[in-house]
């Protein structure tokens, strides 16, 4: 395992902190990007977003589903407007299914019947297609009666091979 000094790290980056403690709590673009928690992204960079004028929402596959409390949250008490949606290339979401996890879990606790019922009782949500992934999340936000209608809500894929994103239509 990589040997990481996150106190290093963070004195380093609290040096040059300046006045961002004095960022307001709501983002300054009223902007809410959900996207998928891959270690090779970084949506502040490849957005253009500078620190306090988004929230970043991020979990496996950048699921809107699974995103729904935090963006509650953010439009009705921090007044966000607009939902980007991101996906990405080469996910791994793409790679399996919710029964070959949940193998995978319970082959791993053989005759623990409480891993058994607990991940039994889990979607892990994968998808087999990346452009209809986004796609339904786009219109289940758009058709959820608790997402604000006011802002837009748009659906994006970014390519980890290039760096590049593209609108999902």
């Amino acid at each position: 395992m990589a040997e990481v000094n996150f106190k290093q790290a963070n004195e380093s980056y609290a040096a040059s902190f300046g006045d961002n403690g004095r960022l307001s709590i709501p983002p300054s673009k009223h902007l809410v990007v959900v996207t998928c928690m891959d270690a090779r992204l970084n949506p502040e960079e490849f957005l253009g977003l500078n620190l306090g004028e988004a929230h970043i929402i991020r979990n496996a596959g950048g699921l809107a589903k699974e995103s729904l409390r935090s963006i509650i949250i953010s439009q009705r008490l921090l007044g966000t407007k607009d939902v980007i949606v991101i996906h990405h290339s080469d996910c791994g979401m793409l790679t399996f299914s919710d029964e070959q996890l949940r193998s995978k879990v319970i082959n791993a606790h053989p005759g623990d019947t409480n891993v058994s019922e607990a991940v039994n009782d889990l979607q892990f949500g994968p998808f087999p297609d990346l452009d209809r992934s986004v796609k339904d999340d786009v219109a289940f936000l758009k058709n959820h009666p608790l997402v604000l209608k006011e802002g837009n809500i748009t659906g994006w894929v970014y390519e980890v091979e290039t760096g590049k994103i593209r609108e999902v239509a």
